[in-house]
């Protein structure tokens, strides 16, 4: 954050516990192919949000969102 505000060309997201920073409007598939890791998602992994839901590759991401591939999520 510069000056107090959050950074309006940028929002942070977490992709199995990594940072990744997007433009806001980006999806998860933009998500984990900033990770590395949209092939694991073509080769049939699922991908979850942190409470355990499973999402689509165009669903829509907002800041400090987080979403796990392959895994229902970290916390239990």
């Amino acid at each position: 954050m510069k000056g107090g505000y959050a950074n309006p060309i940028e929002m942070k997201l977490f992709v199995n516990d990594r940072q990744i920073d997007l433009a806001p409007g980006m999806t998860v598939r933009h998500a984990l192919i900033g990770a590395g890791l949209f092939d694991e998602a073509l080769a049939g992994e699922k991908v979850f949000d942190e409470w355990g839901n499973e999402v689509g590759l165009d669903g829509a991401l907002c800041e400090n969102a987080k979403i796990y591939v392959g895994m229902k999520t970290r916390k239990g």
